[in-house]
């Protein structure tokens, strides 16, 4: 495949291979395992994504930071022996195509689906995530239903967002959602969001745009095809037993996480596809 000057490939002594994009309008780093962004910096701007100083990149652990997408399903599966979180953030997944248009660099990767273990997803499918790099970032997760047959998943686009200072720091546009915590709820979601203590709320009827207020500035957070959402930071004792993840670290970061969880779960019959996308940017 020829790449765009704007693009090139590298590799890790870790064996991990990922993309650099250097474009006219930003910075990036996209992981062919997991299909994993972990930076995306519009030009002359900070970045808007969060990556742990402690993570280490190696070979099928999917990185503490930027966007680990959880797939077939988000969390703690019903069998306690499953993964955490699904199958895809470990797996290789195959470029499928990278081109510049009008200034914007898109990338699309798709998960080969016989890499997938079948105990695991039985179900014919295809998972394809495309990335659109410009001033702003549009990450879009499709799947297709190529059986005979319907299925269910849930899903989360899990992004870290960075802040300098998480007791500085407020989500806005939650206002009106409904929300579960600990498994605990629902609770409806009358304020701004606030940090004091460990969060990990699970929104459902959500608005579709949020407001995270940082002292470093304002990050807009949309999402489309998707009415769940996940905001989620570990706090001071569950940060202490996280993997390549500093004590402190809990202080400069927040994950505000498009999803397709709950009563929002998707269920696509044969033929049928969805997409679930989350579009990022500096306000």
């Amino acid at each position: 495949m020829q790449l765009p000057t704007t693009v090139t490939q590298h590799e890790m002594a870790s064996g991990l291979s990922y993309l650099k994009v250097n474009s006219a309008r930003c910075d990036a780093t996209i992981f062919l395992q997991g299909a994993q962004l972990t930076e995306f910096t519009p030009k002359g701007q900070a970045p808007l994504i969060w990556v742990s100083s402690d993570e280490d990149y190696q070979m099928g652990k999917p990185v503490r930071g930027g966007i680990p997408i959880c797939w077939p399903w988000f969390g703690v599966h019903e069998k306690a022996d499953w993964p955490i979180h699904g199958v895809a953030r470990k797996l290789l997944w195959s470029l499928e195509n990278v081109e510049e248009i009008n200034g914007d660099i898109h990338i699309r990767l798709a998960l080969p689906m016989d890499t997938v273990d079948t105990t695991f997803w039985s179900h014919k499918s295809s998972l394809v995530v495309t990335f659109v790099l410009g001033h702003s970032l549009r990450v879009d997760l499709t799947n297709t239903n190529l059986g005979d047959t319907p299925f269910t998943l849930t899903q989360a686009l899990h992004t870290y967002f960075p802040t300098s200072d998480i007791q500085k720091t407020t989500v806005e546009g939650l206002q009106g959602a409904q929300y579960i915590e600990f498994g605990e709820g629902p609770f409806a979601q009358n304020d701004v969001v606030g940090f004091a203590r460990e969060t990990d709320m699970v929104y459902t009827q959500a608005p579709t745009v949020q407001k995270i207020h940082t002292p470093l500035g304002t990050m807009m957070v949309a999402r489309e095809h998707s009415t769940s959402c996940v905001l989620w930071n570990p706090w001071i004792e569950k940060a202490k037993r996280l993997s390549n993840f500093r004590d402190d670290e809990y202080l400069t970061m927040l994950c505000l996480e498009a999803a397709n969880v709950m009563e929002d779960a998707v269920t696509l019959q044969p033929n049928e596809s969805h997409t679930l996308s989350t579009i990022l940017s500096w306000q």
